[in-house]
């Protein structure tokens, strides 16, 4: 989840009003308190990142003004002192903008663009969400630090990590998923604001793929044509929607460790898990184990695993198979993330894994750990 510290105030002027330019927007307003601050930094967000626009001097009672042209409705932010403050703002707007930099909350006011305030609405709600795994952290670090004094050798320190690790990160994800709920709730009932838009892109986009996919759908016809950035979420989430859950998976033919081609059609009318991974890859060799785990359990009560490296070394492939003992059936491109096993089914990052079932649908996609033991359990009914 990322961390958005926002705060806007504006009001809008009678005269402002009448003489507003169509071909730009205007934000101004007050730096209360502002002490030794005297410049303020206009920023706007785009596909390439977050740019400087323009700077403007405080006058002595705090005042500023931007006048900025854009080419599409946009997001941008203005940095005050060592703050952020985000809006979004259109050709045609007059916004005015307030905060004071003793304000340790950092609470502001803003107004003259509805879009900057349902903005505002999305970063309380974060900002809540943030706060609370903020705290977790926190004391899971002071803990950590207290306990390790205790524990000199490395063994020991790390045990300690571990087991505070599993005490803690129940109580981290809770809060995180139930922020992410919050944030989802916000983009469906936002679905023609930019601010929408902004919240979307804050989600994790593996576990909430299927949710953005319809969200791009959603919004393909809005009115965000003009904005690049939205065009590109569209793009990519359209782009994933052939491999996500719920869809055909697309066949294909990978050679196998003995040369010889194994194709996924080859599983046709059974369970298969397709397993994304390579000996390079940390993550991917720590969950090994529990990949090999599941499969003792479920291969006797149908369950299938196709191994895809993205390895380009055969012999270094070949050698962790054995090495982390892993029984099942395995191919390769051996192009890394450029094999057309990889860009088939949008790999961009691994582990990746996806479960088919005997009808060739993707029933779930990119789980690990516990909610692989969990998913696993509910699709074959393990005895208890």
């Amino acid at each position: 989840m990322k961390k958005h510290i926002l705060y806007y105030a504006v009001i809008l002027s009678a005269l402002t009003l009448f003489s507003c330019n169509k071909n730009s927007f205007t934000i101004s307003g007050t730096i209360n308190n502002p002490g030794s601050l005297k410049k303020i930094v206009l920023i706007q967000q785009d596909v390439n990142g977050i740019s400087v626009v323009d700077s403007a001097n405080l006058s002595e009672n705090g005042k500023f003004e931007f006048k900025h042209s854009t080419p599409y409705p946009n997001i941008y932010g203005l940095r005050v002192g060592g703050n952020l403050f985000e809006f979004i703002a259109k050709n045609g707007e007059s916004i005015d903008f307030s905060t004071s930099i003793t304000d340790n909350t950092h609470s502001y006011t803003i107004s003259g663009s509805d879009e900057s305030e349902k903005l505002k609405d999305f970063n309380q709600i974060n900002n809540l969400y943030v706060d609370r795994t903020n705290k977790i952290v926190g004391e899971y670090q002071n803990k950590l630090g207290d306990l390790g004094s205790k524990n000199h050798d490395s063994v020991s320190r790390a045990r300690v990590q571990d087991s505070l690790m599993n005490v803690y990160k129940p109580t981290f994800m809770k809060v995180f998923n139930e922020g992410s709920v919050a944030i989802l709730k916000f983009v469906n009932e936002n679905k023609k604001s930019l601010a929408g838009f902004y919240a979307a892109t804050s989600l994790d986009s593996i576990k909430y793929e299927s949710q953005l996919i319809a969200y791009a759908d959603t919004i393909k016809n809005a009115d965000f044509k003009a904005n690049p950035a939205v065009q590109r979420f569209i793009k990519d989430k359209m782009a994933a929607k052939p491999v996500s859950v719920g869809q055909k998976a697309p066949d294909f033919t990978v050679g196998g460790v003995d040369g010889k081609p194994v194709k996924l059609s080859d599983y046709k009318g059974k369970y298969v898990m397709l397993d994304f991974w390579a000996s390079w890859c940390g993550p991917c060799r720590r969950e090994n184990p529990n990949v090999v785990k599941q499969y003792a359990i479920f291969k006797p009560l149908g369950l299938n695993i196709l191994g895809i490296s993205l390895d380009t070394d055969k012999g270094a492939w070949l050698q962790a198979i054995a090495n982390d003992k892993l029984s099942w059936q395995h191919g390769s491109d051996l192009k890394n993330f450029e094999g057309p096993t990889e860009q088939l089914y949008h790999i961009y990052q691994i582990p990746s894994n996806f479960i088919i079932d005997p009808q060739g649908f993707i029933v779930a996609k990119n789980i690990t750990g516990a909610d692989l033991e969990e998913f696993l359990n509910k699709t074959f009914h393990k005895p208890q």
